[in-house]
């Protein structure tokens, strides 16, 4: 029961920023996932609190070319499962259950799961997890937090996410510890339901030179 750590760091490593995003129209999303790959963040996380976010991560994953789509929020077995058959490359939670990793060694598409503590990282350690969400990062210590994690314990990476805008990433990403963050900020809610694909892509192109 250890995770892919290939796949998992292909992902967080495809570009500095992993946009987690919520939409709730697949067509919307499909305008969004292109802007965002065009801007430069391929690895995109859909999170699954809206009804039809499935339908939106199954149709990013056949439509959008060059898109590594994953399914975030993602709490038990069932919509592990549905996130795997929707098309899903990757799935992160905001943290982790026995139930949870148990469906993530069922399935071949890897686990991201989420941590606040250093006897979390030290238990997914001893799972055979070493790439990690550490989350909700501002709350949770932030970057000072995560800079004391390096030294004890080397061998876990992670994707700070919760409260990073474009101005705070690179406090985070500068981290040896630290190979990606996750941001909100570069396709919200507003800019999704206006089909600002422009604004999308222009943010990305920032978030993607970080």
């Amino acid at each position: 029961m250890s995770q892919n750590i290939e796949r998992v760091e292909a992902v967080m490593t495809a570009a500095p920023v992993i946009p987690v995003l919520v939409v709730n129209d697949p067509k919307k999303a499909v305008g969004m996932a292109r802007a965002l790959v065009k801007g430069g963040l391929p690895s995109i996380e859909i999170t699954l609190r809206t009804v039809n976010a499935l339908d939106c991560i199954k149709a990013v994953a056949e439509e959008v070319e060059g898109a590594m789509v994953g399914a975030g929020t993602v709490l038990e077995h069932a919509q592990y499962e549905a996130a795997v058959k929707a098309g899903s490359t990757f799935v992160v939670s905001p943290g982790f259950t026995k139930n949870l990793l148990d469906a993530a060694s069922n399935f071949d598409v890897p686990l991201l799961p989420g941590v606040s503590t250093v006897s979390e990282v030290m238990t997914l350690l001893e799972a055979g997890y070493q790439r990690l969400k550490f989350f909700p990062a501002v709350p949770a210590g932030g970057a000072p937090f995560l800079k004391s994690m390096s030294s004890p314990l080397p061998q876990a990476k992670f994707c700070p996410t919760g409260g990073i805008g474009l101005a705070t990433a690179p406090d985070f990403l500068k981290l040896p510890n630290i190979l990606c963050v996750g941001g909100s900020w570069i396709a919200d809610a507003a800019s999704i339901e206006a089909e600002d694909w422009d604004g999308i892509e222009t943010r990305a192109r920032e978030a993607a030179s970080l």
